[in-house]
């Protein structure tokens, strides 16, 4: 207990120094110049307009493009192939990209998209970041349907209901909580994510909203600015990094809360 307990407090302490560091830096750049200016060019004043709102576009078509298929995905592997082969097999692959490394998915997009379009794009990264967040909507998905009660399932369908509107219309009601959960967790996985965007959006210095074009966003910026060497463009980089450490604490906090309402799908 003691070594667990010194183990725990070694691991807590550097995330402690860490968000000590991004708040304390962060919060001494912010102004409301950062949410209403545009990204500046070197030694002069802006802000990050135009990057949140390519994090924003971005992030929501990737969120877009992946709740859909993976909550059909999780669905067949709790309610058709749960105890199959095959239901295992994809559980595996689903695993593995799961903890997949995140440039190597920006890689795979890279080859896929962006070399046949022939430039960057905000739709090439919107993929990118669907692959990162179709696992964690898959795996939501299949686990808070098998916590369904079996008795809702067999009542369904002793009353004759197919078993396509059993499960549109009973079984994703009684886990909508639990699949909701999974897809804010999602977004929150893939908000501050750098390495898939490096090869996929890229960035933008100026307004876009052109999905088949570069398009700035949040990440990226910070990328770009924490290792320049204008004392200017290092504030706003920590400043974008206080606010996606906020967004993702907001986003997990949202979560935390739908979980804690309702502690089991049949609650609903």
């Amino acid at each position: 207990m003691v070594l667990s307990g010194f183990a725990a407090i070694f691991g807590v302490l550097w995330l402690v120094w860490i968000l000590w560091t991004t708040v304390s830096k962060g919060v001494s750049a912010m102004d409301l110049a950062l949410f209403t200016q545009m990204t500046p060019p070197p030694n002069e004043d802006g802000g990050l307009l135009n990057a949140f709102a390519g994090s924003l576009i971005i992030s929501m078509l990737a969120i877009a493009i992946g709740t859909p298929i993976g909550i059909a995905a999780g669905t067949f592997l709790a309610e058709y192939a749960a105890h199959s082969r095959l239901g295992g097999l994809i559980r595996f692959v689903n695993d593995i990209l799961l903890s997949a490394p995140s440039i190597v998915l920006g890689l795979f997009v890279y080859t896929l998209v962006v070399l046949q379009m022939g430039h960057f794009s905000a739709l090439a990264g919107a993929i990118a970041l669907a692959f990162i967040a179709l696992p964690v909507i898959v795996r939501t998905t299949d686990e808070m349907l098998r916590l369904v009660p079996a008795q809702m399932r067999e009542a369904a369908l002793s009353l004759g209901i197919p078993q396509w509107k059993v499960t549109l219309q009973v079984l994703h009601r009684a886990a909508r909580p639990g699949i909701v959960t999974g897809v804010i967790l999602a977004l929150a996985r893939i908000s501050g994510e750098t390495a898939p965007l490096l090869f996929t959006a890229y960035s933008n210095q100026f307004w876009s909203t052109d999905l088949l074009a570069p398009m700035a966003n949040v990440p990226m910026v910070i990328f770009q600015y924490a290792m320049s060497p204008y004392e200017s463009w290092n504030a706003l980089a920590w400043a974008g990094a206080f606010v996606v450490t906020v967004f993702v604490l907001l986003l997990s906090l949202i979560a935390r809360a739908i979980l804690l309402r309702n502690k089991t799908p049949s609650n609903d």
